[in-house]
């Protein structure tokens, strides 16, 4: 028996069309052998390929008529950010097409947002997140944008102003005055933005913290006028053993100098009013007079789509 003709060197590298495969000498037969996987509709990859998430995004963009560019959260992927669902892959494009598609999302527009050489800018991929995303996410979303400098309130705040008619405009203009550029995680940004609308005062966020002269660390969020700080632990820190043993010493830092600290996982985040009450309760123990958290109408819209407000 023959041996079978081998892959073309250009299938191996990531996923394909049909008219691609074709033009290298691949039959429809060999195709639809067990060397191959079908993707989406005339796109395929070889079966030994394995696929990154920019492969697949790729291959979708391949199953799409010329012009469609990734947007709203498959944009973002592409950056890095993880906290957001992989699938449907959203691509717009500027011309009515139809596709049937469970895993794929094309968005028609009469005019192109601004785009990069990977698909929609950053920037304008948030606007549109904010069309379809809850607030709280919205949030997590426009700090990490900000703190790693793919886009800037200024670019935002532009493409408000030039492209009012947009989809997500009128959401974004209420996400815009929660973010904050130095929250360096997208929990962090959770811990915070919770306790902001219940009324809770301001802290200030990833600041270095020095008592007496001396440096004990860089804080998640600093009530300096209570000496009180708020750290998030990500899983890192039980995982890492130098992120664990720093940990251990700045803590005891923290306790020799008198700061007092709560340290909130996953599990605490997951109970936001618990949260909120405890932090209270802890800034009333060191002298805070204020009200306590208010659990109203802000606090259920972070949890809630934006209801758009059009200009």
């Amino acid at each position: 028996m023959p041996a079978p003709r081998p892959i073309p060197y250009e299938l191996r590298r990531g996923p394909f069309t049909s008219a691609q495969a074709y033009a290298l000498g691949v039959t429809p037969t060999m195709l639809a052998g067990s060397r191959f996987i079908r993707l989406f509709p005339r796109v395929w990859a070889a079966r030994s390929y394995v696929m990154s998430e920019h492969d697949r995004v790729r291959a979708a963009q391949l199953s799409l008529p010329e012009g469609a560019l990734p947007s709203h959260t498959t944009r973002l992927r592409l950056l890095g950010y993880e906290d957001a669902p992989a699938t449907p892959y959203h691509f717009v494009i500027d011309r009515d097409q139809k596709i049937v598609s469970n895993d794929i999302r094309l968005h028609r527009t009469l005019l192109m947002p601004p785009t990069d050489a990977h698909g929609v800018t950053p920037a304008a991929a948030f606007v549109q997140c904010c069309e379809v995303m809850r607030l709280i996410d919205l949030v997590k979303l426009g700090d990490w944008l900000l703190h790693h400098e793919h886009a800037s309130l200024e670019e935002i705040g532009q493409l408000l102003a030039d492209q009012p008619w947009r989809p997500g405009v009128p959401q974004c203009q209420t996400v815009l005055p929660l973010l904050d550029a130095r929250s360096r995680s997208p929990k962090e940004s959770e811990v915070r933005v919770i306790l902001c609308v219940v009324g809770l005062p301001l802290p200030e966020v990833n600041v270095d913290l020095v008592v007496d002269g001396r440096w004990l660390g860089c804080v998640d969020l600093l009530y300096r006028a209570w000496l009180y700080v708020v750290e998030y632990e990500g899983r890192q820190h039980a995982f890492d053993t130098a992120q664990f043993n720093g940990d251990i010493g700045r803590y005891g830092r923290f306790r020799r100098r008198g700061v007092t600290y709560l340290q909130v996982t996953q599990e605490r985040l997951a109970h936001p009013r618990t949260l909120a009450d405890e932090v209270y309760a802890d800034l009333v123990g060191l002298g805070y007079d204020g009200p306590p958290p208010v659990f109203g109408r802000d606090y259920r819209a972070l949890f809630q789509k934006i209801r758009s407000r059009r200009p």
